[in-house]
């Protein structure tokens, strides 16, 4: 089957633009988690970010295959937008009424983009979207018709749709998709960036109205510490990931993207938005003890973060990563910390074991060895 030539993509200031949405959608799914503050709400968050994201992604391999400065496209993703924002509108109460419009956005996007996809791409590339269209559509009807029958019937069709849209690549095969290798780095790094960027919107949220006093200040530095390691663990290796996927076969390439840029960003920004709802009931009371969901929340959401790093490093053969599981074991001992003893203790805590295991990998990398 012939192949499309290699392209170099790299994110255009209409995907950064597009990406604003995806802003929104964070916040929204950090306030149900707290709001719900409890597994409900947590499974809620979980098939959610699981449905929203999947299609989210595959907008990356869309404006990774079409010329995003042409006017007809330019329109159509900004109607996808639109479709995004309904989305994140019916978030809060997507469970509670709000499934149908859910559900009507996600129709909207995942039409556009099948539509996109087929009129801007290659030969090979409109024969691999007509193979993944009949699962989309599967998907898209399941969440429509969960979504408008509410109840249980939601939450039964919602987790078929998600487990059949997370099962497509493995349905049907992903051969003839071009992959630009620069665009993949850049597009996911941003939205890294983004959603740890709603890690510290959350801490000017849950300081609304509170007197900006010594606990206060100190609570949020500590917080901006966490996001500021996290960070440095995604990116301390953007390189050498793009140095790998780069030297990659080009017919792996759509593999590697599915793998490391599809399911292990998911576990990223599930531990993103984890740590995100810790963060917004702790900063109010830096020296108070914290519920038992909020300390669980602000370690698994820094495991959930590491542990998800080091399997999207591994996709792409890149080890080093002992440091990096103990840090994440760690991590989850601080819990007593926090529910026992104050929330400043345990953020500091996190993001002290965090910087740590920073610090060993780069005074100390013959020593730990790879992992």
């Amino acid at each position: 089957m012939p192949t499309a030539p290699e392209r170099s993509v790299r994110v255009s200031t209409l995907e950064l633009f597009f990406d604003l949405v995806f802003v929104f959608t964070i916040t929204q799914l950090t306030g149900v988690l707290v709001d719900g503050g409890d597994p409900a709400a947590f499974v809620q968050v979980v098939v959610m970010l699981l449905l929203i994201w999947w299609t989210y992604d595959a907008y990356a391999w869309l404006t990774n295959a079409i010329a995003t400065d042409r006017p007809k496209f330019r329109l159509l993703l900004i109607g996808g937008m639109a479709g995004f924002l309904v989305i994140a509108l019916a978030v809060p109460d997507a469970y509670d009424g709000g499934g149908l419009a859910f559900g009507l956005g996600y129709l909207v996007v995942v039409s556009l983009h099948a539509g996109m996809f087929v009129s801007g791409t290659s030969t090979s590339e409109v024969r691999g979207i007509l193979r993944i269209l009949p699962f989309s559509s599967a998907g898209v009807s399941l969440v429509l018709v969960g979504g408008a029958l509410g109840g249980d019937a939601q939450w039964a069709l919602w987790g078929l749709a998600v487990a059949l849209l997370w099962a497509t690549p493995r349905l049907a095969t992903i051969e003839g998709f071009v992959v630009s290798v620069e665009h993949f780095v850049e597009r996911h790094g941003l939205v890294v960036i983004i959603a740890l960027g709603e890690s510290i919107v959350v801490i000017g949220a849950g300081a609304a109205g509170l007197p900006v006093d010594g606990g206060l200040v100190l609570v949020a530095l500590l917080s901006l510490s966490l996001s500021a390691a996290l960070w440095w663990v995604y990116f301390s290796d953007e390189h050498t990931v793009g140095r790998a996927f780069r030297d990659a076969p080009a017919e792996r390439r759509p593999a590697l993207a599915i793998n490391g840029f599809g399911y292990w960003h998911y576990g990223i920004l599930l531990g993103v938005v984890t740590l995100a709802a810790g963060l917004k009931e702790a900063i109010g009371h830096p020296y108070d003890p914290l519920d038992g969901w909020i300390a669980v929340g602000l370690a698994a959401g820094t495991a959930l973060f590491v542990l998800s790093e080091i399997g999207f490093r591994r996709t792409f053969g890149i080890a080093r990563n002992r440091v990096r599981l103990l840090a994440a074991a760690a991590v989850l001992a601080t819990i007593p910390l926090g529910t026992e003893w104050a929330a400043a203790a345990q953020v500091g805590a996190i993001a002290a074991l965090v910087v740590a295991a920073l610090f060993a990998e780069w005074r100390l990398p013959s020593v730990l060895g790879d992992g």
